[in-house]
C-alpha cells in the first residue's frame, strides 16, 4: 500500500455507490455483523447505547484535533495511556449534534462522571480508557477490515483496482492510520444512528431488529444468492424460515429477554418484524414502513459509500 498517488488514478466516489447497490447481497452480511457488533458492544458497556455513543463523542473532539491539525495518530500509540485527556464538554453542543435531549446528556455524563471514566483534574478532563475496554476498537477494527477487504475484492473483480489485499493487511494499514479512520467511522457512526433511533424510536430497538435480518441474511439458502439492493431488500422479506426467539436475541445482544420482547412488539405494530407459524421472529416490512426503511437504507448507503471512499483513499486501495 506505499504506491505513490497519482491524479490520473482517482476514482470517483460515485463509483462506490453503484458498487454497494450492485453487489449488495454479498456485502450486506460483513455490513450489518459490523454495524451490529458495535451496537451490541456498546450496549454492553452501560447497558444504554445512547450513554455509550456520548462517551464516544467526546472522545471523538481528540480525533478532530488530529484531523484538523493534519496529525496521523496509529492504533498502538492512541491506547498506550490509561488515560486519555478530552477537550471541555459542552452538553448542549452533544445534544444537538446527535440529537439526545440535553437533560438526558446531563444525566449520562454525570453517570460517567460518578463511574469514573471520565475525570476532572482542575480545567482537564480525562477519560479512563482502562474501564471501557471496547473502546479499543478491537472486534469493530475486525469487522470492519472483513468488510473493506470483501468491497476491495469487489472493486478487483470489477477491474476498478488492480490489487485486492487480505484483511490483515487492511487492518494494519487501520492501525497505521487510525486516527483518520476512526474519525471518518464516528462521523458514519452519528450520523447512522441518529437516523436509526429517529427511525425506530432507540437504538436498542434498532439493535434487535438488526439480530433478526441478520438471522435471514445469514440463511445459507439467503446467501448464496447474488443480488442488487433493491432484489435484496424486496427477496429478504418473510424469506427466513428459522426465525429466532427472543430469548436468542437476548443472550446475543446482552438486552433483557423482557424488554426484547417489549422492543420486538414495537417493530411488529411499525410493521417492520412479523410473528410466523412457528411463533418465531421473522423480518417482513410491510405498509408504509417500507419506504421509510428504504428511505433510511439509501441514506445510510451514501454515507457508508463516504466513508469507504475516504477510509480507502487512506490507506492507499484505490490510489
Amino acid at each position: 500500500m506505499n504506491t505513490k498517488p497519482t491524479i490520473s488514478s482517482q476514482i470517483d466516489e460515485k463509483i462506490f455507490i453503484k458498487v454497494i447497490d450492485k453487489h449488495f447481497s454479498r456485502l450486506a452480511p460483513y455490513y450489518y455483523k459490523w454495524i451490529n457488533g458495535w451496537l451490541i458492544g456498546a450496549y454492553e458497556n452501560f447497558r444504554n447505547i445512547d450513554k455509550y455513543i456520548i462517551l464516544i463523542y467526546i472522545i471523538n473532539q481528540d480525533f478532530i484535533f488530529f484531523r484538523k491539525n493534519g496529525l496521523i495518530v496509529d492504533y498502538d500509540t492512541f491506547y498506550k495511556d490509561k488515560t486519555l485527556e478530552v477537550a471541555k464538554i459542552n452538553i448542549s453542543k452533544i445534544s444537538k449534534d446527535l440529537q439526545i435531549p440535553k437533560e438526558s446528556v446531563r444525566r449520562k455524563v454525570e453517570e460517567l462522571e460518578k463511574a469514573e471514566i471520565i475525570k476532572r483534574k482542575g480545567k482537564q478532563i480525562f477519560v479512563n480508557t482502562t474501564a471501557i475496554p471496547v473502546v479499543q476498537a478491537n472486534l469493530t477494527l475486525k469487522n470492519m477490515s472483513v468488510l473493506l477487504c470483501e468491497f476491495n475484492k469487489i472493486l478487483k473483480e470489477e477491474g476498478i483496482v488492480e490489487v485486492a489485499y487480505p484483511t490483515t493487511e487492511i487492518s494494519d494499514s487501520i492501525k497505521k492510520n487510525f486516527s483518520f479512520v476512526w474519525y471518518q467511522f464516528y462521523k458514519f457512526l452519528f450520523i447512522f444512528t441518529n437516523r436509526c433511533r429517529k427511525t425506530v424510536g432507540d437504538l436498542e430497538t434498532f439493535c434487535v431488529g438488526v439480530i433478526v435480518l441478520l438471522n435471514a441474511a445469514e440463511n445459507k439458502s439467503f446467501k448464496l444468492k447474488e443480488l442488487t439492493r433493491k432484489k435484496y431488500q424486496i427477496s429478504i422479506q418473510g424469506s427466513d424460515e428459522r426465525g429466532v426467539n427472543a430469548m436468542s436475541i437476548s443472550d446475543i445482544t446482552g438486552i433483557p429477554r423482557i424488554t426484547v420482547i417489549r422492543k420486538v412488539k414495537k417493530l411488529i405494530k411499525r410493521n417492520i418484524l412479523q410473528i410466523n407459524e412457528k411463533k418465531l421472529i421473522i423480518l417482513n416490512i410491510s405498509g408504509v414502513a417500507v419506504d421509510e426503511i428504504y428511505e433510511l437504507q439509501n441514506q445510510n448507503m451514501r454515507s457508508l459509500s463516504n466513508f469507504i471512499y475516504r477510509a480507502f483513499n487512506q490507506i492507499k486501495i484505490i490510489i
